[in-house]
């Protein structure tokens, strides 16, 4: 962000981050990208836990866990690594490409869900790191299942943090997300780092009503 300043313009513009046309060009990323690449995962991935044998009633278990995983993991990314202060010319410039220009430019369309440069080897690492805690623990047929609730709300998420930003559905559930993460944006940023679920932020004592 801008110091001394919570945002630097609420049009949908969306500024250069790169001399590199090329970076630059692969910088912005449509909403509806993550859709065509995990709408497909979240499938795969529940085909083969229900080729593994798991039944229809464990397999929502693991869909329902794998989504509660994401919010802790979403709260937690968000808070200490997109809202990491960092020291240094490349730090900064750093972490400004991966979140400072949301806050400067909230309203910029094109970077407003995590480029698939970025998105899908998160997706792999966090695969494989489930599939070791799966098959250390001798569950190693629902790693599958787990993945694919934990995707799939990643991919809730992406699109509903893009529908905060353009749309204005009178749904209850939508207006109190939309709220917390303005809140955030034009408020405070250092509070309010849950966007899917508010929940940790209640927990970790970090929702609006805790800060100052």
């Amino acid at each position: 962000m801008a110091e001394g300043r919570l945002f630097v313009n609420t049009k949908d513009e969306s500024p250069r981050l790169f001399d590199n046309n090329f970076l630059d060009f692969f910088s912005r990323i449509p909403f509806w990208v993550p859709i065509i690449i995990y709408v497909p995962a979240v499938v795969v991935f529940s085909w083969l836990s229900f080729e593994a044998g798991i039944q229809w009633y464990i397999y929502l278990c693991l869909i329902f866990s794998g989504a509660v995983l994401w919010t802790l993991a979403e709260y937690l990314i968000h808070r200490f690594i997109f809202h990491f202060h960092p020291k240094g010319r490349l730090l900064k410039r750093i972490h400004f490409i991966f979140h400072g220009v949301h806050h400067d430019y909230p309203q910029d369309s094109l970077r407003l869900v995590m480029p698939p440069v970025v998105s899908i080897p998160l997706a792999t690492a966090f695969y494989y790191l489930f599939v070791l805690c799966f098959n250390t623990a001798g569950y190693g047929e629902m790693a599958n299942g787990f993945f694919a609730g934990f995707i799939g709300t990643y991919l809730f998420y992406d699109l509903m943090h893009y529908a905060t930003h353009h749309l204005n559905w009178r749904n209850a559930y939508f207006q109190a997300i939309k709220e917390h993460h303005m809140k955030h944006h034009y408020k405070n940023p250092d509070v309010g780092f849950g966007f899917t679920s508010k929940t940790w932020d209640v927990v970790f004592r970090t929702d609006f009503e805790k800060e100052g």
